[in-house]
């Protein structure tokens, strides 16, 4: 039997079910990285178009890391309690991010921005819990690699959709592009809300409220919980200040137009479509800390290259070597701490830990623009670099999970 053989084979021992939905969640993935990756392209723009400075740009992606690391543990107790509308909470996400930009583009003003932003964090916040719950569910066996493969459908997005919007910021004005985002939006969260539908009917036995609020707590304080939280705030630290003024620096201080910049911005996710996968599958057989640590320090290093990379095509390869870890990373520690939780508290487990990951990431932006206005834009990096390095580090004692499924 031939690699490819085997291959159709593994798939169809999975059931078409199960197929249905991997298929389903990661095309949906794909168009929540769309209203995701909108924003860092768009963001420039709307930086110029009203007249905002470093520190409200910063305020900007502090609004969104706040609204969707506060909102990701209750909307994941959520997704654990009402498991059977799983379909319409994961709709619902693509509608608000719709609702975001609608409403950037036809009041164009800061307080208007800033409520768009944070609805975006609110879209991220109702997809992602459900999302990797029902995933991590369904594939215990496979847990990384469903996230990675879910984790794809982003990455592709986030490659092809910075090419898109560049194209659409130099044909049309900015407010329209934006404005114009709701309409696809409440058509996608549809077509996602009919095709789960009867996916989810047959939950299970649940937890009742004090067990499920018990087992919660009980994770809380999990040691190896807490060391894989704050490894992962490091990580989203460096991550969120890099996609707040990467595509500033571009733009701004290196003079290049919407569409270069979108082909840079594509560059930072790339070759995540081809790590995924493998970093997942190595991390389910491998171990988890056998992706993570190393992985860690090499992202830090090239945050911090940016710093003093040459612009042009020395640029270009360190922002597609940045690619490889960028988005994978994430999907290997939500794993890792799927693997500390309770089956019955998947969305729970991944809301609790993007709370306790956002809430530290959060200011970074701002404090990041305070640092632009004091030492430059190449600070931002250096500051990136060194808190995912500082993440890898707290890595080292961890005894995380080993790789012993088949």
């Amino acid at each position: 039997m031939t690699r490819r053989q085997i291959s159709i084979a593994s798939l169809r021992g999975l059931g078409a079910e199960r197929l249905k939905l991997l298929s389903v969640l990661t095309l949906g993935h794909f168009f929540v990285h769309w209203f995701q990756q909108f924003y860092p392209v768009v963001l420039p723009s709307v930086k110029a178009g009203l007249g905002l400075n470093d520190v409200q740009v910063g305020a900007l992606n502090s609004a969104r890391q706040l609204t969707n690391g506060t909102l990701d543990l209750p909307l994941g107790i959520l997704a654990d309690s009402m498991v059977r509308h799983r379909g319409l909470i994961l709709a619902s996400a693509l509608a608000s991010m719709g609702t975001a930009y609608f409403l950037m583009g036809i009041a164009p003003l800061f307080i208007w921005a800033l409520l768009g932003a944070g609805m975006v964090g609110l879209g991220t916040a109702l997809w992602h819990p459900a999302a990797s719950a029902s995933l991590s569910n369904t594939f215990p066996e496979r847990r990384a690699t469903a996230l990675a493969i879910h984790g794809m459908g982003a990455t592709i997005s986030d490659t092809l959709t910075p090419l898109g919007v560049g194209l659409l910021l130099v044909t049309f004005p900015w407010e329209v592009v934006v404005g114009f985002q709701l309409v696809p939006a409440l058509l996608l969260g549809f077509f996602v809300w009919r095709s789960l539908a009867g996916l989810f009917t047959d939950s299970g036995s649940r937890s009742s409220t004090s067990t499920q609020t018990r087992e919660i707590l009980d994770l809380a304080v999990n040691p190896l919980f807490i060391g894989i939280c704050v490894a992962t705030a490091f990580l989203q630290v460096g991550r969120v200040v890099v996609i707040t003024f990467l595509p500033i620096y571009l733009q701004e201080h290196l003079q290049y137009s919407p569409f270069v910049l979108g082909v840079y911005i594509a560059l930072l996710h790339a070759m995540g479509t081809i790590s995924q996968p493998i970093m997942g599958y190595l991390s389910d057989r491998l171990g988890r800390k056998a992706v993570l640590l190393p992985s860690f320090m090499a992202l830090g290093l090239l945050f911090a290259l940016l710093a003093v990379a040459a612009p042009g095509i020395q640029l270009g390869l360190i922002i597609s070597a940045i690619g490889l870890f960028f988005y994978t990373l994430i999907n290997v520690t939500n794993a890792a701490v799927m693997d500390v939780a309770g089956s019955k508290i998947q969305a729970s487990s991944f809301g609790l830990s993007s709370f306790a990951t956002q809430v530290v990431a959060f200011p970074a932006p701002t404090v990041a623009g305070l640092l632009i206005g004091e030492y430059g834009i190449h600070s931002t990096f250096l500051m990136s670099g060194a808190f995912v390095i500082l993440g890898g580090f707290v890595l080292i004692p961890l005894r995380l999970y080993r790789g012993t499924r088949g």
